[in-house]
């Protein structure tokens, strides 16, 4: 049976804990998507609004329709693209409420590895992409390390607990995301590795937006406080700051996009 959802269920922490890095990212995969103005778009898993912001702002779209199953999430998402065109409603990416041929494209920002059935939603977003039209992804690359926050897992593994990955965390292979979208049916594929860095202002403002994940805050509240100033102290060894104290991280994802075939 497949495991549940992953929800995220706090927009401001998200927005912190992932929203940026999302965008850090989100720049670059739209830059090499470099999709023409007044697209129609549906963006799966769109979350706190944080790429949907970058869509809306860079692309011109004639339309954005956000879905996403957090209402507290999708709260956010309204409250920062407010008198935008973009829309949101809550609901599921395997069961996409649209109709088919909806929109010019159809994209997902840090979701794939979220849902239950990857293939499934991927064969929702071409439903809903009329013939000719874009469907995109870009994913961490978790398992070869791409994950924003993999140095903490890597020590809470370290320690001994078992790595928090997402429950389709295969699909954020590269070659896993090219057998999706071919198997989909779709043509014309790309694929691109993106490499981004953010930096913190320090160890503890690292620290304190790490713990916020919603994943790893119950996880780490549970550890004894020895255990979690061991981890502490072993993630403070592995960040070296710069002269000025701040630290600086580094993420990689693997994206994909292809075009719906011809009818």
């Amino acid at each position: 049976m497949p495991a549940p959802p992953i929800r995220f269920d706090d927009g401001a922490a998200y927005e912190e804990f992932m929203g940026k890095w999302s965008q850090l990212a989100g720049d670059t995969f739209l830059r090499w998507l470099a999709p023409p103005d007044r697209w129609r778009w549906a963006d799966v898993g769109c979350g706190n609004g944080a790429f949907t912001e970058m869509l809306v702002g860079r692309c011109a779209p004639a339309q954005v329709e956000g879905i996403d199953p957090s209402e507290e999430q999708l709260d956010f998402a309204r409250a920062r693209l407010a008198n935008r065109p973009a829309r949101f409603q809550a609901g599921d990416a395997m069961a996409l409420p649209y109709a088919d041929a909806e929109f010019d494209a159809a994209v997902m920002a840090l979701v794939i590895f979220f849902v239950p059935d990857p293939a499934l939603a991927v064969a929702e977003m071409v439903r809903v992409v009329r013939p000719g039209g874009s469907v995109s992804s870009y994913a961490w690359d978790i398992l070869g390390g791409g994950f924003p926050f993999n140095m903490l897992q890597e020590e809470m593994m370290a320690l001994g607990l078992a790595p928090l990955w997402p429950p389709s965390v295969e699909a954020s292979r590269m070659e896993t995301l090219r057998t999706l979208w071919s198997g989909a049916g779709l043509v014309r594929i790309e694929t691109l590795e993106i490499g981004v860095e953010r930096t913190f202002d320090d160890f503890d403002t690292f620290w304190k937006i790490a713990r916020t994940g919603p994943r790893l805050m119950p996880r780490i509240a549970a550890m004894a406080p020895a255990e979690r100033q061991q981890l502490q102290e072993r993630l403070r060894a592995r960040l070296v700051p710069d002269a000025s104290g701040r630290i600086t991280c580094s993420a990689r994802a693997n994206a994909i996009k292809g075009e719906v075939a011809q009818k």
